[in-house]
């Protein structure tokens, strides 16, 4: 079957599997890697270590599959609908995640079903569908398959969907048809996703210093959050959609026609009390087919303590005494600045009581700070 043709076929199963963006283009090194290395050597990837460690296998496709020679990129839009608003006691949650299906597990079948087509049109074919996991530059190669351009706050964007879309890949040894890279940046003189950040998480346009970005802290990030950045999560319990929500590109976006993105009840807003009395097996249950699942009932219970901390939400505080007795180290460091924030002398003499029991020291700094005592 020639290229072109095959190539047409391929992108028309991909947009009825719901994939609205597609485009191709050669496996070969990312132009961009020095701008990766660079990053790298800054620091600015935390403590994702494992990218580091897969430092090699980003810099060629041939790690992800061997023999590969083409790259079709895929986009699904997932955004569904204009936030409501927060009511004390709730946390936001990055809009991507707000269905009840983790999008790895949607997307990784509907790749499936795309690898099938694939091989019964060339049987011989070597072919692999990834999401997200696989060391893939998946912004580089959508730019170069003419999926849109890489923004400022270092997302790709797209002039129908903006940028609220998953990136998917399907890698193959099979010669496609190869789309024109996007060549305009259609960012021009805005600024606003970098001086909307709330930590600063830009020290410039097109770079992102992931260890002040608010998705890292709430989601990647398994130690406790420094102290400077928790007012800066606002009412961030998981990710961030701040640079994304003041995007221009952002403001005429349609809905997401896959249902499993729409908002489920339990996630848009939640209920952040409530989670300080799950045990690990209830989170398990609440959360495990969810992406809030990566973060753990830890990091979650983290998360939840600042943003209650910095509501100044005084019906939160029976929850925060429950965390401040939590077996997670982060979840009680948390929980003591919290209760600090609501600064009543009824928790002061709680916070006293658990600083003769505990025995973390980070834990132990965190309820001397919020005493205002010195550390010991």
């Amino acid at each position: 079957m020639r290229h072109a043709q095959l190539t047409e076929r391929l992108k028309l199963e991909a947009g009825h599997l719901g994939f609205e963006l597609t485009g191709c283009c050669a496996a070969a090194p990312s132009p961009r890697l020095k701008q990766f290395r660079q990053w790298l050597q800054a620091g600015h990837a935390g403590t994702m270590d494992y990218i580091g460690a897969r430092r090699a296998a980003y810099e060629d496709p041939q790690y992800v599959l061997e023999g590969v020679r083409s790259i079709l990129m895929l986009g699904m839009n997932y955004w569904t609908k204009e936030r409501g608003q927060i009511a004390p006691g709730h946390g936001k949650v990055s809009c991507y995640a707000w269905g009840d299906t983790d999008y790895h597990d949607l997307i990784h079948d509907r790749l499936k079903v795309l690898v099938q087509f694939l091989r019964q049109e060339v049987p011989e074919a070597s072919v692999r569908g990834v999401v997200d996991t696989a060391p893939l530059l998946e912004r580089d190669y959508a730019n170069l398959a003419g999926l849109g351009w890489i923004g400022k706050n270092t997302l790709l964007l797209n002039q129908q969907y903006g940028s609220f879309f998953f990136l998917a890949a399907l890698l193959t040894d099979v010669e496609l048809e190869y789309d024109e890279p996007f060549a305009t940046d259609h960012c021009g003189s805005c600024r606003a996703c970098l001086e909307a950040c709330p930590t600063s998480a830009f020290p410039k346009p097109y770079v992102l210093d992931a260890t002040r970005c608010i998705s890292y802290l709430t989601i990647e990030l398994r130690e406790a959050i420094e102290e400077p950045l928790r007012e800066g999560l606002a009412d961030w319990v998981f990710g961030c959609d701040v640079c994304q929500d003041v995007c221009p590109w952002n403001h005429r976006v349609g809905a997401s026609e896959e249902s499993a993105f729409s908002a489920a009840e339990t996630l848009d807003p939640v209920d952040l009390p409530s989670l300080f009395q799950l045990d690990d097996t209830e989170f398990r249950a609440l959360f495990k087919q969810t992406p809030l699942w990566r973060t753990r009932r830890r990091g979650l219970l983290r998360n939840a303590a600042i943003v209650l901390g910095n509501q100044r939400a005084e019906f939160a505080r029976e929850a925060l005494r429950c965390g401040l007795h939590d077996e997670e180290k982060v979840v009680r460091g948390a929980s003591a600045w919290a209760l600090g924030k609501l600064n009543r002398p009824s928790d002061h003499e709680l916070l006293r009581h658990r600083l003769t029991l505990e025995t973390d020291k980070d834990v132990r700094r965190e309820i001397q700070k919020a005493l205002g005592e010195p550390s010991t």
